[in-house]
């Protein structure tokens, strides 16, 4: 336990785009303290003259881990080295805040889970939309709707220049539906609080930039025990169509919510880090009908009056970990829904590769 005016001291592991926007909530917020960047690129000058010039870096994490001796690690690299670094980080006495997806396989994500038990320390993943009120207000609507549910959601990418360089790289370890999916797959599993027995999946390779074996879009589905049903669909890549890139809908029998970001779904704005979470305002319909079969209740919209950039989401997300270590709540039930929706994508990957529906068997 940390005392209440103890800075958490935290050694910032990748500082790319998502690794820039958790050192800068360590920069800004009370109760932390950065004790280095590590990355093996300049990623780390750039982020560390942003933040003012002053902060220790390294390109080895070993050596960074030995230097500074932090007492938690932030976790923002490439899902291959996800599992090693994060373990590590454990075995010298550290928690570990972690991007999403916590590994590159089902077995290293419950190493990593096992070894946050067995050395007693905080594991958070970062599943952003958690933190998100208009996600959370989404979620709740979506229980006004009755069963089954009918989940319609989506995040294609245009990407060119140094976004497609991030997207090259990632697609070397995961393809869009499992980096991605997890996020709307672990949203469309709160929704439906039910378990998910089927998946099937499609991908295309639309590009020679990438391994063989790689594919770039990707389109998966899943059937839950209740009779709900899901779909996902992600692409990366310069030949992404912007034609409805961003959808996210929940109909069930008593109508429908959808999040209708007006701005953020506009053209161009694909590849935006900060357009990803934006939600803008909620549109409610009801199904109800009168006696002349005409739609009794008009549709609603809802302001959306918390509406967080992405740099506040990350903030939120680091004040949870900080409130997660000096009061110890428990992050196990967390830590299973993180590794639950990792065997979902890994399931619809599977799928795309042999062409086969995929039963699921999940606790």
């Amino acid at each position: 336990m940390y005392l209440e005016k103890k800075n958490l001291r935290v050694l910032v592991v990748g500082c790319g785009n998502m690794g820039s926007s958790h050192a800068t909530a360590y920069h800004t917020l009370d109760g932390f303290e950065i004790c280095g960047l590590v990355s093996t690129s300049n990623s780390k000058v750039v982020l560390n003259e942003k933040l003012g010039g002053n902060y220790p870096l390294f390109s080895d994490y070993e050596q960074a881990l030995k230097t500074t001796a932090p007492d938690a690690v932030c976790i923002s690299t490439y899902p291959d080295t996800h599992e090693a670094f994060a373990i590590r980080a454990m075995e010298h006495g550290c928690h570990v805040f972690i991007e999403k997806p916590l590994a590159d396989s089902i077995e290293g994500a419950e190493r990593v889970a096992e070894a946050a038990k067995k050395f007693g320390k905080k594991l958070l993943i970062g599943y952003i939309l958690r933190y998100h009120p208009s996600w959370q207000k989404f979620i709740e609507l979506s229980a006004q709707m009755g069963k089954p549910l009918v989940m319609r959601m989506n995040l294609n990418q245009q990407s060119q220049g140094a976004k497609w360089t991030v997207h090259r790289n990632l697609l070397k370890s995961l393809s869009p539906i499992v980096d991605c999916g997890v996020h709307y797959i672990d949203v469309m599993c709160q929704m439906t609080r039910s378990k998910p027995v089927q998946v099937s999946a499609i991908g295309a390779r639309l590009t020679d930039d990438i391994h063989r074996d790689s594919y770039n879009y990707g389109q998966l589905q899943i059937r839950f025990e209740d009779g709900s049903v899901g779909w996902y669909e992600s692409g990366w890549g310069p030949m992404i169509s912007e034609t409805a890139f961003f959808i996210k809908d929940v109909i069930g029998p008593k109508g429908s919510v959808s999040i209708v970001a007006k701005d953020a779904g506009s053209a161009g704005k694909s590849d935006s880090i900060a357009a990803h979470t934006k939600t803008e305002s909620i549109k409610v319909h009801y199904a109800d009908l009168d006696s002349h079969d005409r739609f009794a209740k008009q549709d609603t919209w809802i302001d959306l009056t918390d509406e967080p950039d992405h740099q506040e989401l990350c903030n939120r997300e680091q004040r949870y970990f900080l409130k997660s270590i000096r009061e110890n709540i428990d992050l196990a039930n967390s830590t299973n829904d993180a590794i639950n929706s990792l065997k979902i994508a890994f399931a619809c990957d599977e799928s795309v590769k042999t062409g086969k529906m995929i039963m699921l068997s999940l606790a």
